[in-house]
């Protein structure tokens, strides 16, 4: 079966996963308890993979695939790992309250990715696999800078950068006809890879030290 004879396949099947990735999204923000988010992040990385992997499939491009296997093994294994392994180290399962209460985080989650819709609906008529992802890939990245906002734990801040940065990854691999240059998208995983690692760190030495990850503590902190 040509290619082209599989797009409309390949599209419907990107548009679901990413579909899947923006719900995973939504329940992040509604979802207090750190243990569940690292999981909830975890499947939406897996989706990005699998988006990956049909990408590479659809343009037999084989370096998509190095990413999504990048993907699979960063962000889904070992991420993960690192910040439930920081999670039990801390001590500290459940969120602090957010700025805002569940309702009204899930009113504004609603209004970005409905605000993403109309940013990009001017592209979603290019015939290309995977055009009607670049909705979802925007309200990903708008709904995770909410989330660095809303939440004042700085784990959870973390895990809403990881989710920016998905939600950038989607736009990039399947909007694109052979993805990235392999550079730019190993660059950006261990950017990624390297910032969480460190970011770990922080955390741990900010509950080491103020014995909280309340980030909103430290305009206590003056001269």
């Amino acid at each position: 079966m040509s290619a082209s004879a599989t797009a409309p396949i390949g599209s419907q099947i990107l548009t679901l996963m990413a579909a899947l990735m923006l719900v995973l999204q939504l329940f992040i923000i509604a979802q207090r308890r750190l243990l569940t988010n690292i999981r909830l992040f975890a499947i939406q990385s897996l989706l990005l993979a699998g988006i990956a992997a049909v990408v590479a499939f659809h343009h037999a491009a084989n370096h998509v695939y190095l990413v999504a296997g990048l993907t699979l093994v960063g962000k889904v294994v070992l991420l993960p790992w690192l910040l439930t392994r920081l999670v039990y180290r801390i001590q500290i399962h459940q969120e602090i309250e957010p700025l805002l209460n569940a309702p009204s985080s899930m009113l504004i989650g609603g209004g970005l990715t409905l605000l993403g819709y109309v940013v990009a609906r001017p592209f979603t008529s290019m015939e290309r696999l995977g055009n009607n992802t670049l909705a979802i890939a925007l309200a990903l990245v708008l709904t995770g800078f909410f989330l660095t906002i809303n939440r004042r734990k700085a784990l959870t801040q973390v895990l809403a950068l990881l989710t920016v940065e998905n939600g950038v990854m989607l736009a990039a691999v399947a909007l694109t006809t052979y993805g990235m240059p392999l550079v730019v998208e190993l660059g950006i995983f261990f950017d990624v890879l390297v910032a969480v690692m460190v970011l770990a760190i922080l955390v741990y030495r900010i509950r080491e030290n103020f014995a909280s990850m309340d980030t909103s503590k430290l305009n206590q902190l003056k001269g």
